[in-house]
């Protein structure tokens, strides 16, 4: 089976259109790690489009929860909270209720796979780091564990004793082979807002019979994006770290 790996899509519509375009072909079911809202123009086209996906597995993120009222925001910065007030504004009933009952990770695929927001112990908390990556990797219970959360693509590797960590970068493809009694800990980037300093959205595909993730970075029409979000009165701070991935 070929899993389509959506996360952080943040109501961006123009990079989800081009993530989607891009995708065509290579997958056959979806595994969404959260935050499909906040921060972007457009929050229930986004919703709309995912819940008519039906994702096999599909978890909450925090904007999804601040935007949907199951978390107050406390924990966000200035721009990141008005960002959740508007999108509580603008969502309708229905997608209110779709996000408030999205599932808190990990929530388990397969025997191979899970995925999860920020880490399979806590689904608010930040891998950033190998130690990070050394904690969630002891929580987790199947061998790959996908997340999200940094907006950062990242690959770690746990052999026994042996630990690895890299940050893809540059190519607009990266193949990751599972080998079998690894450990992997895989974050394959923000479709909606990356900031690893590539505007480019990211997102990847998991081949469970081939043992297999491959990460892909398409490009896709961040001056629009940026025009909705001016548009919509939102914060523009919010348009412009878009062109540079920050």
């Amino acid at each position: 089976m070929r899993y389509l790996i959506l996360a952080d899509i943040h109501a961006n519509v123009d990079a989800f259109d081009a993530v989607m375009a891009d995708a065509q072909g290579r997958w056959d079911r979806t595994l969404v790690l959260g935050d499909l809202v906040g921060y972007g123009a457009e929050p229930n086209i986004i919703v709309d489009r995912i819940r008519e996906m039906n994702p096999d597995a599909i978890v909450r993120g925090n904007h999804d929860k601040a935007a949907c009222g199951l978390d107050d925001g406390s924990q966000f910065n200035h721009v990141a909270r008005l960002s959740a007030v508007w999108t509580a504004e603008q969502l309708t009933a229905g997608n209110v209720e779709f996000l408030r009952a999205l599932p808190m990770g990990p929530t388990g695929v397969d025997a191979l796979t899970e995925i999860c927001h920020g880490a399979p112990f806590d689904e608010d908390y930040y891998i950033f780091d190998a130690g990070d990556a050394r904690m969630a990797m002891q929580a987790a219970e199947r061998p790959l564990c996908l997340f999200g959360h940094t907006h950062l693509p990242a690959i770690y590797r746990k052999l026994d004793d042996l630990f690895e960590g890299t940050a893809p970068e540059g190519p607009s493809e990266t193949r990751l082979p599972l080998q079998r009694g690894v450990r992997y800990l895989v974050n394959v980037g923000s479709i909606g807002q990356p900031r690893d300093g590539d505007p480019r959205a990211g997102y990847g595909v998991l081949d469970d019979e081939e043992r297999e993730v491959r990460l892909f970075r398409v490009p896709y029409d961040v001056e629009k994006a940026q025009e909705r979000i001016r548009a919509a009165g939102l914060p523009v701070s919010l348009a412009n770290r878009l062109a540079v991935g920050r």
